[in-house]
């Protein structure tokens, strides 16, 4: 009987996974074939159904690893001492990612899916829901800390925070000159002007 070892199972998957991230956003999911990301993978072509049953499932796949990834990230900020300037932090992560042209193709591809593909928009709005929540939960700890001077809901600050985010990832897409890192002080400074009324 063959022994299947996973943690290589698992290395291989991941590679397809990054793979697939790479292709669907400089192609587009639907001009990507599967053989295109086994080649990128080093793989043979057809390989990719030993791990994913369809190309559709790779993209579903990696939506719920982002959402996971992102998760995570919030958690742990969210367990900081100092919850505003983990809320700054994760503002500087934000400008990371969208300077990231992997990453911010992949989102707005995953974004525009979204709107013709009820599987996918099932995983992206959870997501959002999710990462917004976390949001929140930071935001009400800033609030209990009294690190926070405005009259907005910790849902309505989380909710137009959620929409700088879409804004740079947007701004990224329409503008090849914008540079996401580059502007992490201006979006520290308009959030802390939103949150406390100064810039910080």
């Amino acid at each position: 009987m063959r022994i299947v070892d996973e943690a290589a199972r698992e290395a291989k998957r991941t590679e397809l996974l990054d793979a697939a991230a790479r292709c669907f956003a400089e192609r587009g999911y639907h001009a990507t074939r599967t053989a295109d990301i086994c080649a990128l993978a080093g793989m043979s072509s057809g390989n990719l159904f030993h791990y994913f049953p369809t190309k559709q499932a790779v993209l579903l796949a990696l939506i719920e690893r982002d959402g996971a990834e992102t998760a995570t990230s919030v958690t742990e900020l969210a367990a900081a001492d100092d919850p505003f300037g983990a809320l700054l932090v994760l503002l500087d992560d934000v400008c990371r990612l969208a300077a990231d042209s992997t990453y911010s193709g992949l989102a707005l591809e995953i974004s525009a899916l979204a709107h013709r593909d009820d599987d996918v928009a099932v995983r992206f709005k959870a997501n959002d829901a999710s990462f917004r929540q976390s949001l929140e939960d930071l935001l009400a700890r800033a609030a209990a800390a009294g690190q926070l001077d405005t009259d907005l809901s910790a849902q309505d600050a989380a909710t137009w925070i959620a929409a700088l985010v879409d804004g740079m990832f947007a701004r990224v897409a329409a503008d090849p000159d914008f540079r996401p890192e580059a502007q992490a002080a201006v979006l520290r400074r308009i959030v802390s002007q939103l949150l406390r009324g100064a810039a910080s």
